[in-house]
């Protein structure tokens, strides 16, 4: 049995696209659609439910790494609504294609059955990116990728998170030694870019109140690997007493990672 309420299920995650499925007491929301909707459905399938089942899909940003199945998904499937905020939706042309009814512009908050998800916003060069806070009684998991920089704001949002998905998404030795040219580098490295190995973990060890379980999600197919991310932030976290038993999953490409026991 997972250590939280959460049942974490990253259906993929990495530079071909991502999508997460998280579900605690009768509720299933899914994170971003970026993987095929076959590959969705199967997902969805292999954790016992059906696509029917979910509450709502949420999006992070347009980017198509995060949206990619999001178009035939929504039309086979047109009573699960879609939720992003308008800077988000204005970026995407599936927009058009959908019934209104389904297409919902998340507020502030919002409860679906017994989860409330709170978005909170993240330095990334999309035109409005968001992180997921989804609360479940007294716990909370946190969703946070594509992320330059840890602000003010991130933190509070992983502050005292029973697990999180957290994005780890370079060596930096290999991307600067990779086949990147220097300018996708330096946007990587940026502001509005990705976070390394390192930098999760450092973040992790940062926070007062740690989470038990965290997902290293959002690998970089050139500039990564599972074992030197999961090596690299599990010696970091070993620096700190705070952090030494988080559980760490790291999330794959091509296969499903799963807390569920």
């Amino acid at each position: 049995m997972t250590m939280t309420d959460f049942e974490v299920d990253v259906l993929a995650s990495g530079s071909k696209g991502n999508s997460t499925l998280i579900r605690a007491g009768q509720t299933a929301i899914l994170i971003d659609a970026g993987i095929s909707c076959r590959r969705i459905v199967q997902g969805l399938k292999d954790c016992g439910l059906e696509p029917e089942d979910l509450s709502g899909v949420f999006l992070t940003h347009e980017h198509r790494d995060h949206i990619a199945g999001l178009d035939v998904f929504a039309r086979h499937y047109s009573t699960v609504p879609i939720f992003a905020n308008e800077r988000t939706w204005a970026q995407l042309p599936v927009r058009r294609l959908l019934p209104r009814p389904q297409v919902r512009v998340i507020p502030r908050s919002c409860s679906m059955g017994n989860l409330r998800i709170e978005p909170f916003r993240i330095p990334h060069d999309a035109a409005d990116p968001v992180g997921y806070e989804i609360f479940h009684g007294d716990e909370k998991c946190t969703y946070l990728t594509d992320c330059g920089i840890i602000t003010k704001t991130v933190e509070l949002a992983a502050e005292g998170a029973a697990v999180m998905v957290l994005e780890a998404n370079h060596d930096e030795d290999m991307l600067r030694h990779g086949p990147y040219p220097p300018a996708l580098q330096k946007r990587i490295l940026g502001k509005e870019g990705h976070l390394s190995n390192r930098t999760a973990g450092q973040f992790l060890t940062s926070l007062a109140e740690p989470p038990a379980e965290v997902f290293l999600a959002h690998l970089s197919e050139k500039n990564n690997t599972p074992d030197i991310a999961y090596q690299t932030v599990r010696d970091v976290l070993r620096e700190c007493p705070r952090t030494r038993e988080i559980q760490l999953y790291v999330a794959q490409q091509q296969e499903m990672v799963s807390n569920v026991r």
